[in-house]
């Protein structure tokens, strides 16, 4: 599939030229309205269209409420269910959870989608494979734990955030700096290119898969030429594979969001 959008290349010695991630990159699609071009691209289609679909869905599953749901309403509870209860509930605790299940939800579908539409045909883009979007998300989520922590504990979030419980003093000048760059420097570039590489990275196996199937099998001579079904074999695994981590990543970044929130709220760390 991705073979339809990065055709097999041969250098100038007639050897394989592998996928770049520059060939992620597409051009804008209106470039014409700006004389740099607009940004909009095949990326931010993407990212509109997760935002409609994540939003039309719930929208439908939950306008008409039933005792007894239909199986739209079934599937849009159960999947509200899924990151209220295991995500939202199970981290963050009972009695402060539920302000933060909204956030939590559209974080993970959003996500989902967003991850997904990489192995859609056509589509075949995940959002964060382009770091800007990750920066975007992990900011969003930095943003909201910086404020949530001064509104709940005031100035002295800094010292909760720097100055762990139990450290021994004479420690606390080598251990402060540490807690400093962890928890504000580190964090959220952990947070945003944990996001980012995988994708890029599950792309980019699965774009070299198929240029490199295409490439033996065009290009190849006898056992060479079969040596392309090992690698369309090998190109299907790694499909199903980046569908699971497609999913897993969408579910550890909520997590690690839901982690985040639970730790501004709490009094000692």
């Amino acid at each position: 599939m991705i073979a339809l959008a990065l055709p097999a290349e041969t250098g100038s010695e007639g050897g394989f030229v592998a996928p770049s991630p520059e060939d992620l990159h597409l051009p804008d699609i209106f470039p014409w309205f700006a004389p740099y071009g607009t940004g909009f691209g095949k990326q931010m289609l993407v990212v509109l269209l997760s935002a409609a679909i994540v939003a039309i869905f719930f929208l439908i599953a939950s306008r008409r409420r039933q005792l007894v749901p239909g199986r739209l309403q079934f599937v849009g509870e159960s999947a509200y269910g899924l990151v209220r209860n295991s995500i939202g509930k199970d981290i963050i605790g009972e009695k402060e959870f539920r302000p933060w299940v909204p956030l939590l939800t559209g974080l993970f579908f959003f996500i989902l989608v967003n991850n997904l539409m990489g192995s859609i045909p056509l589509f075949q883009l995940p959002a964060f494979s382009h770091v800007g979007s990750a920066y975007a998300m992990a900011g969003l989520v930095y943003v909201t734990w910086i404020i949530l922590g001064f509104r709940r504990h005031g100035v002295s979030f800094l010292k909760l955030m720097t100055v762990p419980a139990g450290v021994p003093k004479g420690l606390l000048v080598v251990v402060i700096p540490l807690e400093i760059i962890s928890n504000f420097l580190v964090r959220p570039l952990t947070h945003s290119m944990r996001l980012f590489a995988t994708m890029l990275a599950g792309h980019m196996i699965i774009a070299i898969c198929a240029v490199g199937t295409e490439f033996l099998f065009l290009h190849g001579d006898g056992i060479i030429k079969g040596l392309g079904a090992l690698t369309l074999v090998g190109g299907i695994a790694m499909f199903l594979f980046e569908v699971f981590i497609q999913v897993l990543q969408a579910y550890v970044f909520t997590l690690l969001t839901a982690v985040y929130i639970q730790g501004s709220l709490v009094e000692e760390h």
